[in-house]
């Protein structure tokens, strides 16, 4: 898919995604001659990966911005609060539409457009929330959404012939099969899926989210790899899954943490952070219970010393969530 031809001076900023209802809306824009900044935003929840990729393929400018300690804050203290899971999604909406406007200033731009869609999200896009979220993102009139741009209130540049609000759509609902034939129609065919792609809405990310801001823990990449279990004093234990997860687990081990694997059998590593004695029993329990070891027990390496494992000492901890989906993290939200 090549450039469009004869952009003229007006200029929208895209709240960008990669995704299909944001691939949508940019090439709409595109479509008016609209010169279009993408920005898309990597946090500890969302990548990047599929942002890159439909930019290019748009042939757009995209700005990624990586933020990380002020998003934790929102995460921790949402002011609208959470959706279903741990998921802020109008807090986060708001804190990237307010970067968003930063860069329409900066760049002399005319609006700030997104790929939203009345009604397809309970919680964000709602006609109240849709509303409130322009008004705390500071841009009351300069926020279009040409998904659904004639279900709603005319914006500036609409009203100022910026934008022909004719050419825009009125796509309302959950059901994504418009916005589908639409992007075959206009040469878009490889996209990231329609399902979200921030781990905040993930229950399972979410549970062990939870739990980690209850014990005072921040380690986001860690969350999203292995098994994650909890013992009775408060120790974590996080088992991998496989030689790309066991690696990354002894990378991100702190000062401190103990790492148990099994002598002589393919298994786990096996992380214990902030543990005791019978802590280092239990991780050491796991390890063998998830090696390929078929004895009741084994000798296993903690940190170069050689201890005893033995089974059924795992049965004192918690799980906490099921494994995360590795895909979760593949598309970006919208």
């Amino acid at each position: 898919m090549g450039t469009l031809e004869d952009i003229n001076d007006k200029k929208g900023i895209a709240l960008f995604s990669g995704g299909l209802d944001s691939s949508i809306a940019a090439r709409i824009i595109l479509e008016q001659k609209i010169k279009v900044i993408a920005v898309t935003f990597k946090t500890p929840f969302t990548a990047v990966d599929w942002a890159l990729r439909m930019g290019k393929a748009l042939g757009i400018e995209l700005r990624v911005i990586e933020r990380y300690d002020d998003y934790m804050n929102i995460v921790k203290n949402p002011k609208f609060g959470y959706g279903k899971n741990m998921n802020p999604c109008i807090d986060c909406k708001i804190f990237m539409l307010k970067k968003a406007k930063e860069l329409m200033e900066k760049e002399g731009a005319d609006f700030v457009f997104t790929g939203e869609v009345l009604g397809q999200r309970p919680m964000s896009q709602q006609r109240e929330q849709l509303k409130l979220i322009e008004k705390e993102s500071g841009l009351e009139g300069y926020l279009l959404r040409p998904l659904s741009a004639k279900l709603l209130e005319p914006t500036i540049p609409e009203i100022e012939g910026t934008v022909d609000r004719e050419k825009l759509l009125g796509i309302k609902g959950r059901g994504r099969k418009e916005q589908i034939a639409l992007a075959k129609k206009l040469g878009l065919t490889d996209f990231a899926t329609p399902a979200g792609g921030c781990l905040l809405t993930d229950p399972e990310f979410s549970e062990r989210l939870g739990d980690a801001l209850k014990h005072g823990e921040e380690d986001i990449e860690l969350l999203k790899l292995g098994r994650h279990f909890r013992t009775e004093s408060g120790a974590k234990i996080v088992v991998g899954r496989n030689k790309e997860e066991n690696r990354r687990i002894r990378e991100l081990a702190r000062e401190g943490d103990k790492t148990v694997e099994i002598i002589d059998f393919p298994g786990p590593t096996v992380l214990l952070r902030n543990g005791n004695n019978e802590d280092t029993e239990i991780a050491a329990s796991l390890a063998l219970r998830y090696s390929d070891c078929k004895e009741d027990r084994a000798k296993a390496t903690m940190d170069g010393v050689t201890i005893e494992a033995k089974r059924g000492i795992e049965g004192r901890v918690n799980p906490i969530g099921r494994p995360v989906l590795r895909d979760k993290t593949e598309t970006q939200v919208r």
